[in-house]
């Protein structure tokens, strides 16, 4: 994996590019508009501007691996820019939020090409060009099947190799529905309260939290997956001693920009609807996010 192409240059694919930068030729993906900002801008990773090649398509040619690292709401977009650079070889792991990107990717390249993951652990802010990083978290992937496989080790090797931790646990869809339980519960909540972690720390919070990750447990055991609820404790003891940061959903609600809701507790009303399973917490969070972000996008207007 020696051709690496990131997509997205935020807080994730910046950091990660960051490190990856001096193992392999990494170039990230964008389009002529964003070529040309980011080329007069720069990005500016804890105050130092980061060496980044910035390529559109028809640059790069066929890669060995991408990396997608944007909000789920760019993805199709990102489908149409990503064709002309997978190869037959080409492997795609998605870091995005949620439990549906695989899938997504799969239908236009195939479950062959795809690799499951996501980040965690990072603590981050980011402002307009900025990034500002206190924790740099881990990424964790695998097979679909969970299955030891020599791309698997490749990517393993290159992780380690630029001092980004990685992990490939025994089960990935349980770690990403869990992980999808943490970012339903606490992203959805901070961002209604624009809170920061430590302001989580509540009783009201942890009652609310828990409620949500009800719900997620109830439709994961839908699609066959059983989080035990020994997680749900550990996500909220985990979340409130990550200090003053904030959730990302927080930031974009903060910022005006359009947040990854539909993908977080709509996901979950969604699926309650499929097998019948209520989830009135998630459905009223939902639409109070969707009613928060009409009021800012008004307001902006």
């Amino acid at each position: 994996m020696k051709n690496v192409v990131i997509v997205g240059v935020g807080a994730v694919g910046a950091l990660y590019g960051q490190r990856l930068n001096s193992v392999c030729s990494l170039s990230f993906l964008v389009d002529e508009e964003r070529k040309e900002r980011y080329l007069r801008n720069g990005i500016i990773i804890n105050g130092e501007a980061a060496p980044f090649a910035y390529r559109c398509a028809d640059e790069i040619g066929s890669t060995d691996l991408i990396i997608i690292a944007t909000k789920n709401h760019h993805l199709h977009t990102v489908i149409e820019q990503m064709k002309p650079i997978v190869g037959p070889s080409t492997v795609i792991l998605t870091l995005l939020n949620g439990i549906e990107s695989e899938g997504v990717l799969a239908a236009a390249f195939g479950w062959e090409k795809i690799l499951h993951g996501f980040a965690v652990g990072l603590n981050s802010t980011h402002v307009s060009n900025r990034i500002e990083f206190t924790a740099e978290g881990r990424i964790v992937f695998g097979e679909r099947d969970n299955s030891s496989t020599g791309r698997v080790a490749a990517l393993s090797e290159l992780f380690a190799s630029a001092g980004i931790e990685a992990v490939v646990p025994k089960d990935i869809h349980l770690m990403q529905w869990n992980k999808f339980m943490l970012n339903t519960a606490y992203n959805t909540i901070s961002g209604l309260l624009l809170a920061n972690y430590r302001q989580l720390d509540q009783k009201a919070v942890k009652e609310l939290a828990y409620g949500v990750c009800a719900e997620v447990q109830a439709v994961a055991s839908a699609e066959g997956v059983r989080i035990p609820d020994s997680f749900i404790e550990e996500n909220h003891n985990l979340v409130i001693t990550l200090g003053d940061g904030k959730t990302s959903m927080c930031q974009d609600l903060e910022a005006g920009r359009t947040t990854e809701n539909e993908w977080f507790a709509g996901s979950v009303a969604a699926l309650g609807r499929k097998h019948d399973i209520p989830t009135p917490i998630c459905r009223t969070l939902s639409l109070l996010v969707q009613a928060k972000e009409a009021i800012s996008f008004m307001a902006l207007a």
